[in-house]
This record gives C-alpha cells, sequence and structure tokens, in this order.
C-alpha cells in the first residue's frame, strides 16, 4: 500500500467549507463525513480532512491558530499544466478565496495560490524539470 497522507485543517463552518471545495471541483468520502468533519478526496493517497473547529481542539491541547491573521502552513499541490494553476485559482477566487499574490513565473516552475475562507493558504505548482536550470 503507497504511504497516504491526511491533512487535518479546523474550519469555522463546515458545510460552507464543503460548498467551496466542491466548487473547486473536489468530491468528499462519504464514509468519513459527518457534523464533525468531511474527508476531502484530493488524489488516491491524499486526504484533508477538514474537521469542524470545536471537533479539531479534541485532537490538541494547543490554541488553533486563527489562519486569517497567522500562517500556520502552506499547502502545496502539483499541476499538469500552467493552465490548470491559472484554473483552480480562479475557480478558488469565484468561490470566495483571496489571493494574498501575484502568480510566479520561474520560467522551469509556476505557481500561484490563495487563501481557503477559514485563512489556510494553497499553492499550485506546476513544474517542468526538462527546463530547469542545471547547477
Amino acid at each position: 500500500m503507497s504511504t497516504q497522507i491526511f491533512v487535518n485543517l479546523p474550519v469555522k463552518q463546515l458545510d460552507r467549507s464543503v460548498a467551496f471545495f466542491t466548487q473547486l471541483g473536489y468530491s468528499f468520502h462519504p464514509q468519513f463525513t459527518d457534523e464533525n468533519g468531511t474527508c476531502m478526496i484530493v488524489s488516491d493517497t491524499i486526504f484533508v480532512m477538514l474537521l469542524a473547529e470545536p471537533f479539531f481542539q479534541t485532537f490538541t491541547k494547543k490554541a488553533l491558530c486563527d489562519a486569517t491573521r497567522a500562517t500556520e502552513t502552506i499547502l502545496c499541490l502539483s499541476q499538469d499544466s500552467r493552465s490548470q494553476v491559472d484554473e483552480i485559482v480562479a475557480k478558488a477566487v469565484a468561490a470566495g478565496a483571496k489571493t494574498p499574490s501575484a502568480a510566479q513565473d520561474h520560467g522551469w516552475m509556476y505557481q500561484h495560490g490563495f487563501e481557503d475562507l477559514d485563512g489556510h493558504l494553497w499553492e499550485f505548482a506546476y513544474v517542468d524539470l526538462s527546463a530547469m536550470p542545471q547547477s
């Protein structure tokens, strides 16, 4: 079995977060969905657990980070083309996300991202290893 990753993110309003990510084209695992959280399917090996803040808090004694005021992490996902990067960011903005910075084009790597409804930072990158500068 391949290694899988389950990223856990606290969300203020679960239904609102599900609606947002649905607009970006993601689906959710019904067996892992209830009023406390849901399992967003990114790929066969990548999942994001969107957990209502009170439920998320049961997993840690630490205070939750307010991602609208402080950066906790940046989640970066690869895409197959520059146009796919632009497409997902455009969908996110149309669904209510903010873009904290402009797209970055390094020639061999193109990236852009958004801040979701809870302030979590998402980056999407297209990397062309054949165009990567040789050291």
